[in-house]
Formats: C-alpha cells, sequence, structure tokens
C-alpha cells in the first residue's frame, strides 16, 4: 500500500475535526500549531510540504499538548530553528523524547520506516547516542503503559486503515542506531 500525507490527513480530520475541532493541514514551508483565536475556527497542526514523517511528527506532538498548551502557538514551546549550536541542540534533544517515541509508534502503525530527526541541517550536530536510547525506552515504556490518550485513538486508525494490527507489538521495535 502507497503511504501519502493525504490519507493522514483523512484519517486525522475523521478522528479530531468534530472532537477536539482540529485539523490536519500539509504544504508548509514550517511545521506550525496554530490555535482558533477567534471561538469557532478550528485548531490547526501543520506540517512541512506534503511529507509524510512531518505528518507523523507534527501529530506526535499535538497529541501530548495538554489543553492548556494547545490554545499557544507552537504549543508555547521554545524553539530556535537550523543553525543551533550543540548546547541548544541538547535543549532540543530534550524535549523530542516523547514525541519521537510517539512519532515511532505511529511509524510501526502504518508500516513505514522511522528516523530520529536531529532538526539541525546546517547547525552543530551529532547523533547522539543518548537520545537515541532514551527514545527507543520511551517508545517501549508506551507499549508497557500505553499511549496518551488521543495517540492511542490515532495508532488505532493508522493500524485498522493499514491492516497492521497483527504487526504492532514490542518486538517490532528496533534499536535506534
Amino acid at each position: 500500500m502507497q503511504h501519502t500525507c493525504y490519507d493522514l490527513i483523512k484519517l486525522f480530520n475523521e478522528l479530531f475535526t468534530s472532537t477536539e475541532q482540529t485539523v490536519l493541514i500539509g504544504g508548509a514551508s514550517e511545521p506550525l500549531y496554530q490555535p482558533d483565536t477567534q471561538n469557532g475556527l478550528l485548531h490547526k497542526v501543520i506540517f512541512t510540504q506534503d511529507y509524510y514523517a512531518s505528518a507523523l511528527h507534527e501529530i506526535a506532538h499535538w497529541c501530548i499538548a495538554g489543553k492548556d498548551r494547545r490554545q499557544l502557538v507552537d504549543y508555547g514551546y521554545w524553539y530556535k530553528p537550523d543553525g543551533r549550536d550543540l548546547a541548544e541542540q541538547a535543549l532540543f534533544e530534550q524535549v523530542e523524547v516523547k514525541p519521537q517515541a510517539i512519532e515511532y509508534h505511529f511509524s510501526l502503525a502504518a508500516g513505514v520506516g522511522f528516523n530520529l530527526s536531529l532538526d539541525n541541517l546546517t547547525g552543530k550536530t551529532y547523533l547522539n547516542s543518548d537520545f537515541k536510547q532514551k527514545v527507543y525506552q520511551q517508545a517501549l515504556w508506551y507499549f508497557e503503559t500505553g499511549l496518551p490518550l488521543r495517540a492511542e485513538r490515532f495508532k488505532n486508525r493508522l493500524l485498522e486503515f493499514y491492516n497492521r494490527s497483527a504487526l504492532y507489538h514490542p518486538a517490532s521495535l528496533k534499536k535506534l542506531y
């Protein structure tokens, strides 16, 4: 089965437009979460271009953001774009463990490969084995304890849509090298 971001848009919007007043939108040059500030409009989870992985990643961020954070642009988090130094990159990695572990679950559910995102193409980066290990351990922990509610709903929808329920289990997690 071919994987397109349009399927993710359809699945996400079917699940969350009416219940969470939130839609998934692609085609942006940069990802962004835009809350409704005019009461009655929809919150927007916006991902980069038509990149499937970008959509999964932005959905993961949305799934763990609490109600108060979902009232803030980009959930109110600090973000420094491309060009971070090593200290800034370490801060970035610290807040990316949970969303990337959830993205890993979404990737498994959809049957697509998962790649860690350092999101720092022009800055000083290194593939931190500690970061890889933390994402992997968090993904295992989610198998044991369950994903956050919205993430669980979306993961289950992916499993159903891609017919992968029998293939989704802890042994399907691969160590991140």
